[in-house]
C-alpha cells in the first residue's frame, strides 16, 4: 500500500462530515500510544502550556530518579531513553518556549545525577548537543524571552 501525502490527506479529510472525522480520529487513538498522547495534548492540555510543561517535567524527574546508576552503560542507557520522550512531548506542542524550558530542565536534571557525567564522554557530549540546541533555538525568540533563558543557562553552565 503506498501512503499519501499530507496534501493528500488534506484534501480527502476536507471532503468528511465532523462524524466521519470523529470515527476517524477514535481509529487512529486505538492503535498507537502516541496517536493517543498526541490527541490528549491537542483536546486537554495544548490550551495550558504552563501546565503542560510542568507535568513533564515532574516526568523528567522522575524517569531521572529510577536511572540504575551501577555502571555509565546504564546511566547512558536511560539517559537517551529520557531524552526520546523528551523529543516526543516538544514534538506534541511545537512551541519553542516549551522545546527550551523542556531541554534546559532535562539538561539541569542530567548535571545533577550521581555519578557524574563529566566522566563520561558520552554523556557529556549529549549533555552539549542539547545545550547547542538549546541556543540554537532561543535564536527563534523574542528579545525578552531570549535574555532570559540565556540567564537560565548560564547558571545551569
Amino acid at each position: 500500500m503506498k501512503t499519501a501525502t499530507v496534501k493528500e490527506l488534506k484534501q480527502e479529510l476536507s471532503h468528511k462530515s465532523s462524524a466521519e472525522l470523529l470515527e476517524i480520529c477514535l481509529n487512529l487513538s486505538k492503535f498507537k500510544k502516541e496517536n493517543k498522547e498526541l490527541l490528549t495534548y491537542i483536546l486537554y492540555e495544548a490550551d495550558y502550556e504552563e501546565g503542560y510543561i510542568k507535568s513533564v517535567q515532574m516526568e523528567v524527574e522522575d524517569q531521572f530518579k529510577l536511572i540504575n546508576t551501577n555502571s555509565y552503560y546504564y546511566i547512558k542507557k536511560s539517559v537517551r531513553k529520557i531524552l526520546r520522550t523528551v523529543k516526543k512531548y516538544i514534538r506534541y506542542s511545537k512551541k519553542k518556549e516549551t522545546e527550551v524550558e523542556l531541554l534546559l530542565h532535562f539538561c539541569s536534571e542530567l548535571k545533577k545525577i550521581k555519578p557524574s557525567m563529566q566522566a563520561n564522554v558520552s554523556l557529556l557530549n549529549i549533555f552539549n548537543r542539547q545545550i547547542d540546541l538549546v541556543r540554537k533555538t532561543m535564536m527563534t525568540l523574542h528579545e525578552d524571552l531570549q535574555y532570559d533563558y540565556e540567564l537560565a543557562l548560564n547558571k545551569l553552565l
